[in-house]
């Protein structure tokens, strides 16, 4: 090959490399990853800043190019043509030109998982031991443990979901109050999103607790371990917490509000 065909490949080597430098320099690229919730994603696009062609000029799933077509206004990601499992990995390219007109993802959320869970079989025993099952889980999201206490539920313990759609057992040891005692369990979403399982509920024998207040050593102690929570008389949480003694030193003398076991009550700080 003489000197001049050489310099001639050189050259076109050269431009051919400027081209493609050029090319990712003028285009631009939105990243969206999660799993896969049975949902598709939906891009507004728009014609090209140039007046040539749309803005978007290739979607890639999982590092496949997508054929949906997408020199449209608006267009569909449609995930099931890649044929995932609910929950697999998926992280979406979008390709566009970097010339001043950027996609907008409609629904950037559709990857995030929400609660699907069904419940099964829920119980609890005497001693307090919450047991539940679950099908249909799309997603291993945590399921809080609430227990309605003070005219409210309050979540009082926590335990990681399984996922898949088989029947998941899962079981909480429960601290119980006093009289009648009642729980559920929830799973919370990425998109405003909670689902409940049925309540359960079952009464103890255990005995009621009951409280002093020291002012020498400025403490109310309880007869047992127990939750708490203070509130000042403007309804501000001012104390939170669980054992056999709150320290109130350092509250100034005022009515308060005191949850407890199972009771609510009022105190003054002297």
């Amino acid at each position: 090959m003489d000197l001049i065909n050489l310099a001639m490949i050189k050259k076109i080597i050269i431009i051919f490399i400027s081209v493609l430098l050029v090319n990712s320099l003028l285009a631009g690229v939105i990243i969206i990853e999660g799993e896969y919730q049975n949902r598709n994603i939906y891009i507004q696009n728009s014609i090209s800043y140039s007046g040539v062609g749309y803005c978007t000029y290739a979607v890639l799933v999982n590092g496949q190019f997508s054929t949906d077509e997408i020199n449209s206004d608006a267009f569909e990601i449609s995930l099931d043509q890649f044929q995932l499992e609910i929950g697999a990995p998926v992280m979406i390219e979008i390709r566009y030109k970097d010339d001043g007109c950027i996609p907008k993802v409609l629904n950037p959320n559709a990857l995030l998982p929400n609660p699907t869970f069904e419940t099964s079989n829920i119980s609890i025993d005497n001693r307090g031991n919450l047991q539940w099952s679950t099908t249909n889980e799309n997603a291993k999201l945590s399921f809080i443990i609430e227990q309605f206490k003070w005219n409210k539920w309050v979540q009082v313990g926590q335990v990681d979901g399984n996922g898949g759609e088989k029947e998941n057992h899962y079981q909480f040891q429960t601290t119980p109050h006093s009289g009648r005692n009642k729980y559920r369990i929830k799973q919370k979403g990425y998109i405003d999103k909670t689902k409940y399982s049925p309540s359960v509920s079952y009464t103890s024998i255990r005995p009621e607790i009951s409280y002093l207040i020291y002012e020498r050593k400025q403490t109310i102690e309880f007869t047992e371990e127990t939750s708490f929570e203070v509130y000042d008389k403007f309804g501000n949480l001012v104390k939170k917490g669980h054992g056999s003694r709150i320290n109130i030193a350092n509250l100034q003398k005022d009515t308060y509000y005191m949850n407890y076991g199972n009771s609510i009550t009022e105190f003054k700080k002297k």
